[in-house]
């Protein structure tokens, strides 16, 4: 695995990996068991889904006698802040998905950064997000840990080190239903005491119990290889520092079910006491196969 030594002697992923896994996706040879587009992307923390949003779709393309597996990097350019994520994620005879995620959050104006690992399993508990009447339904769990607590526990987090979010997700393509396109929305309902996705820690002086979070998607497949939409996520403000709910607009061209690239503007409220945050995401997802 490539890597790179920064001046502060730390090791950090190199950014040709991300490069590396594309060349590869493009001669392998993914699952052939699902439509085109129908798998998704990996997001922020590292399960199938949108770019913010989980969905209830497994991320690869394997049929229920199949296996797949993908990679994928993801970088948010935000005014003050930038996100770097890189994950793998497994997807065995479309019913259980494992993923694991690394998250590195460099605090650009302060200096410094965060990193938190991602650790996280879904289940499809009912339904095909074509072919079934009712939506597919899956449960998942999503296991995260801060490499270092220190800016957690500076600003009041209950649990400055580590938490675990739970979730249920419904998802339902619709063929020809706008205008002969293809459409897809999406539901999640995500118990958490996160705060920033648990780069700030878990809980804190205003909250320190679960609570229910909405997460919601809303996409349309122009063509086999061309999906615009938008997604919004409800996020808790544990701390009192003004946290506030996430929205992006996102577009994704889809080669071929080897590889994808998804361009988003994304609008992220007030992070740690920064306001307005807000700028381009942008990912690569590989299935390698």
């Amino acid at each position: 695995m490539a890597i790179i030594k920064t001046n502060n002697g730390r090791l950090y992923w190199c950014q040709s990996l991300v490069i590396f896994l594309g060349l590869v996706s493009l001669i392998a040879k993914a699952s052939d068991g699902k439509l085109i587009g129908t798998a998704g992307l990996n997001q922020l923390e590292g399960s199938g889904g949108g770019g913010i949003v989980t969905w209830a779709t497994l991320a690869g393309y394997d049929s229920r006698e199949q296996i797949s597996v993908n990679a994928f990097g993801t970088q948010v350019y935000l005014d003050d802040y930038r996100l770097n994520v890189l994950g793998v994620s497994a997807s065995f005879y479309d019913r259980v998905e494992i993923s694991i995620a690394q998250q590195r959050f460099d605090l650009k104006t302060l200096g410094g950064d965060i990193e938190q690992n991602i650790y996280g399993v879904k289940y499809r508990i009912y339904g095909d997000v074509v072919y079934s009447t009712w939506p597919q339904l899956s449960v998942g769990i999503q296991h995260k840990t801060l490499d270092d607590a220190s800016i957690a526990n500076a600003v009041g987090a209950t649990d400055d080190s580590n938490g675990t979010d739970l979730y249920l997700a419904a998802t339902k393509v619709h063929l020809g239903a706008i205008a002969g396109f293809n459409a897809l929305w999406s539901v999640t309902a995500r118990a958490t005491k996160a705060n920033q996705l648990g780069l700030l820690g878990f809980g804190g002086i205003k909250n320190d119990s679960y609570q229910i979070m909405a997460e919601a998607s809303a996409a349309v497949l122009l063509s086999r290889h061309l999906a615009v939409g938008a997604e919004y996520r409800q996020k808790p403000d544990n701390l009192g520092l003004g946290e506030e709910d996430w929205f992006d607009l996102f577009i994704s061209y889809i080669p071929s079910k080897n590889l994808s690239f998804t361009l988003a503007w994304a609008e992220l409220g007030s992070i740690a006491g920064a306001n307005n945050q807000k700028g381009l995401y942008l990912s690569l997802n590989g299935q390698l196969w």
